[in-house]
């Protein structure tokens, strides 16, 4: 294979360094008369006895194939300098959102035909998680556990304020009154408690724009980091520090910045009333806290935007085969089995989460541990849903649109629209040279 692309951005001279330096992923497994297929997995806990309990169904199912399941840290950049290597593993289990990076770096390889020969087409999927395993058209990976997100609140709280927990906030102006009713202050004006914040736990500040219409690149690939929607989305991210204050909002977090996965957990231990999370969040509150009164409901968008209610954020975990891999016809075999009924529903079920798949057994409803699964799921269809800009220079876009939220969380002088525009004067560049590079190398194909 043509490793040119992935080299370009890599030094061979790190390379196995990188992939063997901090563990041994490469161990070879003897089963006689078998293929082995190596299989690299970024999850730990339960989440990878999960997918073990699937691997264990699909190397009992038969006599030619054995998938050999490793938990692997730093999975993402292990992947991707193994693959410029020459050694990648059979199996790469990635973050949907960085499978533009691969795909433009030619670092996976294509599944539209294995994905037609075996049978698998796009209408069996839930369409937002398609569109995920896909770029520009073709598809270079398949779903694994997805996911979407859902204000969840605190029943109690909210009765002890007056406001009716059946009915919780639907519209950003309610979700303020909210925040209000439930804010706590001491003698000294420290925070308490709050009622939201939009950086608890702060995952995806990325998102806040589309909650209010807007987005940060259009479908032609122009960033569009200052539009005017934008700025509002972060005008209201940044009125919270207005409220509470700068300083006083950050004394606040300090005392539970790293204590997602504990009883210290800001909302589980009641220090907020209400919080953006995932479908994974019921897993910890029947953890640490399983006499909690709580529910989960759309995210409130602004009142005087009716057409984006329901806008909700989508993400998956994905499977792919690295460009090189020994056993790409074995390794779909394997990605086979995962994508039937059968296996997905295993494995959304030991992961607590819902099926990307669009059929769904009864059963897998009726014995979910999570009351609002259907939520979750039924979310995912709605036409607002949302996921990260498909491009190769996310991670840089994200970082340089967090410095800038950083400023306005702070207070900074200058204006939420001017900070915008300078994270779009910064990245659109960026976004040019990935569209040349592309064209080019189109080009040279014909």
């Amino acid at each position: 294979m043509d490793r040119a692309p992935i080299l370009a951005v890599l030094g061979l001279a790190v390379v196995a360094g990188a992939v063997w330096g901090s563990e041994s992923v490469s161990v070879p497994v003897k089963k006689p008369g078998k293929v082995i297929v190596t299989y690299w997995e970024k999850w730990t806990d339960f989440e990878a006895d999960a997918m073990r309990k699937v691997v264990d169904e699909f190397n009992a199912s038969q006599d030619k194939i054995y998938v050999d399941y490793l938990s692997v840290s730093g999975i993402d950049n292990k992947t991707i300098m193994a693959t410029a290597g020459g050694i990648p593993p059979d199996l790469a289990g990635l973050f949907g959102a960085n499978l533009p990076l691969y795909a433009s770096y030619e670092a996976v390889m294509p599944m539209d035909e294995m994905a037609k020969e075996a049978g698998l087409k796009e209408e069996d999927y839930i369409p937002i998680f398609y569109k995920i395993c896909s770029y520009k058209g073709k598809l270079f990976s398949l779903p694994t556990t997805p996911a979407t997100t859902a204000l969840h609140y605190n029943r109690q709280i909210l009765r002890d304020v007056g406001w009716n927990p059946d009915k919780p906030p639907a519209t950003i102006e309610e979700l303020d009154e909210l925040d209000k009713k439930c804010m706590v202050l001491d003698k000294e004006k420290h925070v308490v408690r709050a009622g939201f914040m939009p950086t608890e736990p702060g995952w995806w500040p990325w998102s806040w724009p589309y909650f209010f219409g807007g987005t940060l690149m259009d479908e032609d690939g122009k960033i569009t980091t200052d539009l005017p929607d934008n700025v509002r989305a972060y005008e209201w991210m940044q009125g919270f520090a207005k409220r509470y204050g700068a300083s006083q909002l950050q004394s606040f977090r300090q005392g539970f910045a790293n204590a997602f996965n504990s009883p210290q957990n800001a909302f589980l231990d009641k220090k907020v009333a209400s919080v953006l999370q995932g479908v994974w969040m019921a897993n910890f509150i029947q953890k640490y806290v399983k006499d909690m009164d709580w529910a989960a409901s759309p995210f409130p968008t602004p009142a005087d935007r009716p057409d984006v209610r329901g806008s909700v954020i989508a993400d998956l975990d994905i499977i792919v085969i690295p460009r090189g891999a020994k056993h790409p016809k074995e390794a779909f075999e394997f990605l086979k089995f995962v994508q039937s009924q059968k296996g997905m529903e295993m494995l959304c079920m030991g992961q607590k989460k819902f099926t990307p798949l669009m059929k769904v057994s009864p059963e897998f409803y009726a014995k979910h541990p999570n009351p609002f699964i259907k939520l979750f799921r039924d979310q995912s269809l709605d036409k607002n849903v949302f996921i990260t800009p498909r491009t190769p220079i996310w991670n840089q876009y994200q970082q340089e649109l967090q410095k800038v939220l950083d400023q306005m969380n702070l207070l900074d002088k200058r204006s939420v629209k001017d900070l915008l525009g300078d994270v779009r004067k910064r990245v659109q560049p960026m976004q040019d040279e990935v569209d040349k590079i592309e064209k080019l190398r189109e080009e040279a194909k014909k």
